[in-house]
């Protein structure tokens, strides 16, 4: 009966083995199917973890993963664990149990992990053990085929001896969680390649997109030269084909043209608007267009603007190439260059296309277009001007000869003589005199007459106010140049015969001008008829005239700081009244005489003699308009 009873228990212990080795089976295979529907590694390898410590029952699980490249295993996923230290926890090859499991690709395992001796310690792993509080440990390995991609880890903080049934249960979970590991892995490898192939494949069509704008704009361009287009056109096309906004600058980084192609960045600004704005550049030769400077409509600061703008330019002309206005901003600036001589910019706002590499290609390759259209007006420009400075010298040579053929070549040109009606001389240093013609010919219109004849810019316009063409001349070439001007202005007379001497009149004004002190104004021959007339081109005789006729009041203000000359000169403006003269310079009348007493002991007792006091008021006129004026009494 005992031997019954044993075999009963004997039985009974084995079935009800193998009814648990049932249920751990039946939650292994329904863990592996949960874990099979995983797709995201990290998930994957969390969701890894928890199945087996909910399989073995252990106080701690975790998950070391293998670095191919540094053959270490690095803790990736912990349940149960409480030292910050183990999470991340590195062990080195050929160390720890972890290590043992790794070389032999067999579990591994030991009931109290200080005393064991059958894997080498090291002391930063020992550390963190003991700071968890491990002692038993059981290892086994995932494996992808030969490949070992980790070590699955079940332990307790007490000693225990683990089952071959412990250890078989956690293998094969192991063994399962490997190919549902690998599997996850490689689908991801796979969904990472699908998505770089067809981000590839996106830029690649971004590129191809971009390199067949880049070619239209480039046929587009090419056209522009052949049938004579200008830089209107060029910010046309490649706004257009760009899709954004482009200001095209000229050589003083002022705006001259803007245009924005679908999708470009909102309206282009008008020009001629902001007169705070004006002189972006350095170079004064540009600033006679009447234009704004190229600007931020958002920047507070239109200085900050400009400075940015000419950086941009400077470093665009050294390298070539576009430049970005400002740091991770929408705006790109290329220099329009020829040799080292700079014709202006073009500032690109991005819009609907983000601009790139190619982009960028296609904006320098603009530019050199511009420089080449820009090339070619001038050389237009400077060809018409060659022309029209012949017909000019022509007009005022001393050969009728050569003046009867004008009038039907200039009208060659579209000049009508018989409607020009003011001349305009324009005194300046020779240098400056070639770059003055042009800025005088863009005010004096298609219809003028404009070049260099002696010692002056000549201008012949349709205007018939001598003034006004004088003040349009005088502005445009004061603009142009940044230098003082003076423009003189006079009716022309009788074209062809009476330009040569109306020519020489204004020229005169022109020479006696200066020594008035009058260097940079728009006047006219008559407002300084008498004092042409008088001392004709000399300008040193003015001076003379002034000293021998005034010379004694003038040292004697100059020595003893007086206001003689005032004096004279309110006398004669208020008909040599004594009391009006006390009244217009606030003094008594008494004081008054006593100048005038002082005045006559200078110049003599008949200096109030009809001719004498003639010369005297002519030379306190001249002496007023000079640049040394006595100062109010």
């Amino acid at each position: 009966m005992a031997r019954v009873g044993d075999g009963v228990r004997h039985l009974r212990a084995g079935s009800e083995r193998w009814r648990r080795r049932g249920r751990e089976l039946s939650a292994l295979s329904s863990s592996v199917r949960e874990l099979a529907q995983l797709r995201d590694v990290d998930v994957l390898l969390e969701r890894l973890v928890e199945r087996a410590h909910d399989l073995v029952g252990t106080d701690i699980t975790y998950l070391s993963e293998f670095d191919v490249r540094t053959h270490e295993l690095r803790v990736r996923t912990t349940l149960g664990t409480t030292a910050p230290t183990f999470p991340g926890l590195r062990v080195p090859p050929g160390m720890g149990l972890a290590g043992r499991v790794a070389e032999t690709r067999l579990p591994s395992w030991t009931s109290s992990y200080f005393t064991m001796s059958q894997a080498p310690h090291d002391p930063q792993i020992d550390a963190t053990v003991a700071a968890e509080g491990i002692s038993s440990l059981l290892g086994v390995p995932l494996l992808a085929g030969d490949e070992v991609i980790g070590v699955l880890f079940a332990g307790n903080r007490i000693e225990h001896a683990f089952s071959p049934e412990e250890i078989s249960l956690l293998s094969a979970f192991a063994d399962h969680a490997a190919v549902v590991l690998q599997t996850a892995r490689l689908l991801a490898r796979a969904q990472d390649a699908a998505d770089e192939t067809r981000q590839a494949y996106d830029q690649l069509a971004r590129h191809v997109e971009a390199m067949e704008r880049a070619s239209g704009v480039h046929s587009d361009l090419t056209a522009l030269v052949l049938r004579g287009g200008d830089a209107t056109a060029v910010a046309e096309a490649l706004g257009k084909a760009l899709r954004c906004r482009v200001t095209i600058l000229d050589a003083g980084l002022t705006v001259s043209t803007t245009a924005s192609g679908p999708g470009g960045a909102g309206s282009p600004p008008a020009t001629g608007t902001d007169p705070a704005a004006r002189d972006l550049g350095s170079n004064p030769a540009a600033r006679d267009h009447g234009t704004t400077p190229a600007r931020d409509h958002g920047t507070a600061d239109p200085g900050q603007r400009a400075d940015a703008v000419r950086r941009a330019v400077d470093e665009s002309r050294r390298s070539g190439r576009c430049v970005p206005l400002a740091e991770g901003g929408r705006e790109v600036v290329v220099a329009v260059v020829a040799g080292r001589t700079l014709l202006g910019a073009l500032v690109l706002e991005q819009g609907a296309v983000e601009f790139g590499p190619v982009e960028h290609r296609t904006a320098e390759r603009a530019a050199q277009i511009t420089a080449l259209l820009s090339l070619k007006q001038d050389a237009l420009a400077e060809a018409e001007q060659t022309v029209r400075r012949d017909l000019l010298a022509d007009l005022l040579a001393d050969d009728p000869q050569r003046r009867a053929g004008v009038a039907q070549r200039a009208q060659a040109r579209g000049i009508r003589t018989d409607r020009l009606a003011s001349l305009v001389v324009v005194s300046l240093p020779a240098e400056l005199r070639h770059s003055a013609a042009r800025a005088a010919g863009r005010a004096a219109g298609p219809c003028g007459l404009i070049g260099e004849h002696a010692d002056w810019v000549v201008s012949l316009t349709t205007e018939t106010d001598p003034a006004a063409a004088a003040g349009l001349v005088h502005t445009a070439v004061r603009r142009a140049l940044g230098h003082p001007v003076l423009a003189v202005g006079a009716e022309l007379g009788e074209v062809p015969d009476g330009v040569r001497g109306q020519v020489e009149a204004a020229g005169a004004c022109a020479r006696v001008l200066p020594a008035l002190g009058v260097t940079d104004t728009a006047a006219t021959t008559d407002e300084y008829l008498p004092y042409t007339a008088l001392f004709g081109p000399g300008e040193a005789r003015v001076d003379a005239f002034v000293r021998r006729v005034l010379g004694p009041v003038l040292d004697w203000d100059a020595e003893r700081g007086g206001h003689l000359l005032a004096t004279l000169a309110a006398y004669l403006d208020n008909r040599l009244s004594p009391v009006a003269t006390g009244r217009a310079l606030h003094l008594h009348k008494n004081t008054v005489l006593q100048r005038l007493d002082r005045i006559g002991e200078l110049l003599g007792e008949q200096w109030q003699a009809p001719e004498r006091l003639f010369r005297i008021t002519v030379a306190v006129r001249i002496a007023h308009l000079t640049a040394a004026r006595p100062g109010p009494a």
